[in-house]
């Protein structure tokens, strides 16, 4: 177990590598993703850091006490953050929202992992995007976290539970779950933006406008997003289900339905 753990560690550092490379070699012109450096006002962007650091946090605490239960949850964790951080990194520049849409992957991450140890995760691919890719801003970062992290890992963490929890197939719970991930971190990125950038406006009408421009790139990639949450979950189901167990997605008694 350990040694197949090592090897999937290994590969999911090497393919993060080599996809990095390959974007950092290939793009010409960065757009930024999630929200631009400077877009949020000051008061606004510190806000958000606030309402950021408990989950951080909360993701820390979770890692440090699994990680002393368990020494192969590290590798587990280093995989999925190489994997939402790839999956994070496909922009489609939205102009007229001040941002970008792309998949984000927390769905995926918060269903597996823990919507916790999610949030970390975003939190990592941000800073990495933002530091080195010119993706998205560190001043914005805490609303990037809230958005992309706690929206999107919790709503798909809640989401797949609720719908596993009614008995529904497990490849439509995570679907619906990748899927309302996506959806729940553009309407907070929306809400986020209206916020900072409204000045005298009205809030509402601001809002609507906003997500209304993110609705011809997010809603084909809110359903992308929600295929690949379901077909990670279901591979796992037949290739691996004793990670299902072990990550505490399934129980026991559901592996032999």
């Amino acid at each position: 177990m350990k040694v197949l753990h090592s090897k999937s560690a290994v590969q999911g550092l090497y393919l993060l590598v080599v996809t990095t490379s390959c974007i950092v070699l290939t793009v010409c012109e960065a757009h930024a993703m999630h929200i631009s450096e400077g877009i949020l006002p000051l008061n606004w962007a510190a806000l958000w850091f606030v309402v950021a650091a408990p989950f951080v946090a909360a993701g820390l605490q979770r890692l440090k006490k699994l990680s002393a239960i368990d020494l192969s949850f590290k590798p587990l964790v280093g995989l999925m953050a190489a994997v939402v951080f790839i999956i994070s990194c496909m922009p489609i520049p939205v102009p007229s929202a001040g941002t970008c849409s792309h998949p984000c992957g927390t769905g995926m991450s918060g269903i597996l992992l823990g919507p916790t140890i999610s949030v970390l995760i975003a939190a990592v691919a941000l800073l990495i995007q933002a530091l080195f890719l010119a993706h998205g801003g560190l001043s914005t970062m805490g609303a990037d976290i809230v958005s992309m992290g706690v929206m999107g890992s919790f709503a798909g963490y809640l989401t797949f539970k609720a719908l596993r929890f009614m008995k529904v197939n497990l490849s439509i719970a995570g679907f619906m779950a990748g899927l309302l991930a996506d959806w729940a971190t553009y309407i907070t990125t929306s809400a986020e933006l209206a916020s900072g950038i409204r000045g005298d406006s009205a809030f509402v009408p601001l809002f609507w406008k906003i997500l209304i421009a993110f609705i011809p790139t997010q809603l084909p990639l809110g359903i992308l997003e929600g295929a690949m949450t379901a077909g990670m979950v279901v591979l796992l189901y037949k290739k691996r289900p004793d990670l299902l167990v072990k990550m505490r997605v399934l129980k026991p008694e559901e592996i032999a339905i």
